[in-house]
């Protein structure tokens, strides 16, 4: 539940677990199983291979002198630990971060119909993904919309949030931003016909999240949690910070409509003559629908979160190492090469960037050695955060490093530079 690789609630991992991996268990997968219930589900097919210590020693860049008292048991031991310990502090955090995010958005749904409780979980939120450790993102449904349609007919808007007209149209929207009329679904509550979200038919993400704000602000009162929870002020987006049992997580709260029954449009995926993933599963995440949430002022902005989802928890069937990679990736990420509350680069990117060198490297053969596997990630990354394009996996002509801080990705590109032409890790 805390993030893309974490699945609790299943007890019987560590007996599921063993019976992939042939012969005795070594030290290393002895200490892996043992420490499951932190892991989550694992895809059928993993199997567990031993890595020479020296492989594991040139990554983790482990001091000379120390080296010379670890075993290779040791070694493997201090690579599996530094993820652990990261995936059990933001499972915990998630944990608190949940339970808060439910009550407050349960009071909201009482006090405006248009929009749902996030729903508690114990083994996998889908509302809620983890962008860093101290950085969330919450979708929180909205309710009365169904019947998803794309419009055909083309028109132009003219008019300001505030509704008067204006001589000059506004753009159109570009890449993963589209418009939404009511008028698309063939159900609509009245509340949507309204004009404190619509205007000529438009139901505009700027005027939801005005309501929305102060729905916020009321529930944060009346659930009595001002003392752990504050509104942060942002222009546009509804941003809480929350106080965890170890740290301060910074959270967005976005209003997003949920439309499982269509395929957008815009989505060109899958691309012609690819072999990852396989048709049988495009054919399954293409079901899983998309999303469209309110994060700017005149347009919703397309997502994939649920067929993302489903694509990384099917990494490894094949039993690479894609999703390990991805884990030591991110680790590094976060405490060397771009640190902080709200990072350039967030678990998303990473996120992408692995989908579209599995896409590129779709054969075992790619993924079975992890160093070699690691530094092919870090070169993709390396190069989308040097010419600041990172092409979005689902609708390619949207680039999520567009409106990124430059100098922030330049420093992140010297890093991740620094990284590979000296592939050593020195983490805190």
């Amino acid at each position: 539940m805390t993030d893309e690789f974490s699945q609790f609630g299943n007890k019987n991992l560590r007996d599921e677990l063993k019976n992939h991996i042939s012969g005795p268990c070594t030290r290393f997968q002895s200490n892996f199983i043992q420490r499951l219930p932190f892991l989550g589900k694992l895809p059928s097919g993993v199997v567990l291979r031993r890595k020479k210590p020296q492989e594991v020693a040139a990554l983790l860049s482990i001091d000379q002198e120390a080296m010379k008292s670890f075993s290779g048991g040791d070694l493997e031991d201090c690579l599996l630990n530094k993820v652990d310990l990261r995936r059990q502090q933001v499972s915990q955090a998630v944990e608190e971060v949940q339970r808060v995010i439910h009550r407050l958005t349960t009071e909201i749904s009482h006090q405006d119909i248009r929009f749902q409780a996030v729903p508690y979980s114990d083994i996998y939120n889908g509302n809620i993904k983890v962008l860093a450790p101290s950085q969330f993102l919450v979708t929180v449904p909205v309710k009365g919309l169904a019947g998803y349609r794309d419009t055909r007919e083309r028109r132009w808007r003219y008019y300001t949030l505030q509704g008067t007209r204006i001589p000059c149209p506004l753009r159109n929207p570009e890449g993963l931003q589209q418009w939404l009329e009511v008028e698309q679904f063939m159900k609509s509550l009245w509340q949507w016909h309204e004009a404190d979200v619509n205007i000529e038919g438009d139901i505009v993400p700027a005027k939801v999240l005005l309501v929305f704000r102060k729905l916020v602000e009321n529930a944060i009162r009346t659930c009595h949690l001002s003392g752990k929870v504050s509104m942060l002020a942002n222009c546009e987006a509804v941003w809480v910070a929350m106080e965890t049992s170890t740290c301060q997580v910074e959270i967005e709260l976005v209003p997003t409509v949920e439309i499982p029954t269509a395929w957008s449009e815009k989505a060109q995926w899958p691309r012609c003559l690819k072999r990852w993933p396989s048709p049988e599963k495009v054919e399954c995440i293409k079901s899983f629908g998309f999303n469209l949430s309110a994060r700017s002022s005149y347009h919703w902005q397309l997502g994939f979160s649920q067929a993302e989802q489903v694509l990384l928890e099917q990494l490894d069937e094949d039993g690479g190492c894609r999703r390990q990679c991805f884990q030591i990736m991110r680790q590094l990420k976060e405490d060397v090469w771009c640190p902080g509350k709200r990072p350039v680069i967030t678990s998303h990117h990473l996120q992408t960037v692995l989908f579209w060198t599995c896409e590129k490297y779709p054969h075992l053969k790619d993924w079975q050695v992890f160093s070699k596997a690691l530094l092919r990630l870090v070169r993709k990354l390396h190069k989308c955060v040097s010419q600041h394009f990172l092409k979005h996996y689902f609708v390619p002509k949207s680039n999520l490093l567009q409106y990124a801080n430059s100098s922030e990705l330049d420093s992140v590109a010297q890093k991740l530079a620094f990284f590979l032409k000296n592939p050593q890790i020195n983490l805190p």
